[in-house]
């Protein structure tokens, strides 16, 4: 008996020690990472640029935010992660096609074509001018180059390779969109960046000239010009999402959508987004559209209004009066928890019953919307879940209810 108070208070210093170390491990790691990764992180707008910002009628109270507000379930995103898909991530090769750059030699025929380089990184080629949308050919989607979501394969066609941009649009600063490797190497090419308000910050502290820099709010846009009269005029659109590059940086950037317009041709990107009823007034003003670009990856019931979904997705392309839709930000990155090739899946399904066309090229791939929509399925058939057994439904929405 006189010997169990020393042991307990043994016990209590022992415990005290391995509570310290702990802590100290933690802060180490903390430190580890904010210093590999203090470049990637970005940067706050500052000045004018940051008066700019807080002029926009979608910045209250310090950030950015939605007419509908994004929807979250705790308990549901707990159990997800409990039970994610075995087939999150491929367990092979993903067939991809390498791009060589004589394909860019020749113009498409029909004036438009789209080459889906992975995830939402799609290089548009319309009527003359081409256009890169979220560039992403770093290694994986973090601010790490050891820690983070993975590509599943490496970029189809090499950035030294790519042809003359004659802009490249950005839609938020997530890293699967807004990568800093890629961008130090892409701040090469003279060429015109798009971006949402805030985002501009970023890109200038990684070195691009603040001259070849666009800054727009929904409903801005901006034209570009050949000297043989042709021009091609990007408008930035409404987008039902969020942003933020660390803990401290939450919804202090803009994320958008984009509408690129020609002479004769339309093509809506979506960027990444819930489904909102703004998508029926996008398709009035600015529709209809050759081509709608929709998101339809990365999603589960627990956030729903953050990633559409692809019965939503779908359903989106009708709205904004889209005559062919090109599946993007999916196949690239385990970005959730459903199976790797579920969003094709299910956009398939859902397109068949609303009587879609679709594009699946392979990651690669170049297609011309204006010819027959060819189904190549190139990836592997696994389960998956259907939209009756795991639907998306966004709130906020014809009184919609997940």
């Amino acid at each position: 008996m006189p010997t169990s108070a020393p042991r307990s208070r043994r016990y209590v210093r022992l415990f005290l020690r391995m509570l310290l170390w702990a802590g100290a491990l933690l802060i180490l790691a903390v430190v580890i990472v904010v210093v590999d990764g203090w470049r990637a992180f970005g940067t706050s707008a500052t000045g004018e640029r940051r008066a700019h910002m807080e002029a926009s009628p979608q910045y209250r109270d310090g950030v950015f935010v939605n007419p509908q507000p994004l929807w979250n379930d705790v308990a549901a995103t707990v159990h997800g992660f409990l039970n994610k898909s075995a087939y999150a991530a491929p367990t092979g090769p993903v067939p991809i096609e390498r791009v060589d750059p004589v394909r860019f030699t020749t113009p498409p025929a029909s004036g438009l074509r789209v080459t889906w380089l992975g995830h939402s990184t799609v290089l548009v080629e319309i009527d003359g001018f081409r256009v890169l949308t979220d560039p992403v050919w770093g290694p994986r989607a973090s601010p790490l180059t050891w820690l983070g979501p993975a590509r599943w394969y490496p970029p189809p066609l090499a950035l030294k390779d790519l042809p003359t941009i004659d802009a490249i649009v950005l839609s938020h600063d997530h890293y699967d969109h807004l990568d800093h490797p890629t961008i130090v190497a892409l701040n090469q090419l003279r060429t015109r960046w798009i971006a949402p308000l805030g985002v501009t910050a970023h890109l200038v502290y990684w070195g691009v000239p603040a001259e070849r820099i666009t800054e727009v709010d929904w409903g801005d846009q901006h034209t570009l010009r050949h000297d043989d009269g042709r021009s091609l005029t990007i408008h930035c659109t409404e987008s039902r999402h969020a942003s933020g590059r660390h803990v401290l940086d939450q919804n202090a950037t803009l994320w958008a959508g984009y509408a690129l317009i020609s002479a004769a041709h339309r093509v809506f990107f979506s960027g990444d987004t819930g489904l909102f009823p703004g998508m029926k007034a996008i398709g009035k003003a600015l529709g209809p559209f050759d081509l709608t670009m929709i998101e339809v990856g990365a999603y589960h019931k627990a956030w729903p209004d953050w990633h559409i979904g692809p019965e939503q997705a779908v359903e989106a392309h009708q709205w904004l009066r889209g005559k062919v839709l090109l599946p993007v930000h999916w196949g690239l990155f385990d970005l959730a928890l459903h199976g790797w090739t579920e969003p094709i899946e299910r956009t398939l399904a859902a397109a068949d019953v609303a009587k879609v066309a679709v594009l699946t090229p392979r990651p690669g791939g170049s297609v011309e919307p204006s010819a027959p929509p060819i189904r190549l399925r190139w990836w592997p058939d696994v389960p998956w879940q259907t939209g009756a057994q795991a639907p998306i439904v966004s709130t906020g929405v014809d009184g919609r209810r997940p």
